[in-house]
């Protein structure tokens, strides 16, 4: 029982990922995650409840950020460019947020908590005392900007810009939120 239980929530995620990716927050009904998973909405209701509640599961979005104090502070944005890229390719909960957050306060009050609590403790590791706010907002603007036009959007170019060329262009501005001059 407790597996069917496990397999029914996770194909209802999973509905409910593909719909609020494709669809948005305001686009998705229960109904439309029910009949993709393949069940009855009322399944989706006992399990989750409402659709806020179902969207602040399918949403969760952990950035595993790395411990960079060890990385050579020279290329730290580089580094932290690659982990991005790294985390969003390998994620859509990132594409249900990004494009959920631009129609919803309650997606995009989300990402901010994400990035706020995941974000500023990595930020004040590595940037000078008293600005791991200011500088992880900095950072958190830059990446979530780069996601939206490449993973969401797809403008060209960025979209078509290859993983390096990314990382080339945008490390150093990363860098330069972290530990330059930002006057």
């Amino acid at each position: 029982m407790k597996r069917s239980a496990d397999r029914t929530r996770e194909a209802i995620l999973a509905a409910a990922r593909e719909q609020f990716a494709a669809t948005g927050y305001q686009g998705t009904t229960i109904r439309a995650v029910a009949a993709a998973a393949g069940i009855d909405p009322a399944l989706v209701i006992r399990y989750f409840g409402n659709k806020d509640k179902l969207f602040a599961t399918a949403s969760e979005f952990d950035l595993r950020f790395p411990d960079l104090t060890a990385v050579d502070p020279a290329t730290v944005g580089r580094h932290l460019v690659t982990h991005f890229l790294n985390r969003w390719e390998g994620d859509e909960a990132l594409t249900v947020l990004l494009r959920s957050a631009t129609t919803n306060a309650e997606a995009a009050q989300r990402m901010r908590e994400i990035f706020g609590a995941q974000l500023v403790p990595v930020v004040a590791k590595l940037a000078p005392a008293g600005e791991a706010e200011r500088r992880a907002g900095l950072v958190g603007a830059q990446m979530m900007g780069l996601a939206l036009c490449r993973f969401v959007l797809a403008v060209p170019p960025v979209a078509d810009m290859t993983r390096e060329e990314i990382i080339s262009s945008i490390g150093p501005t990363i860098q330069r939120y972290l530990s330059g001059d930002l006057t």
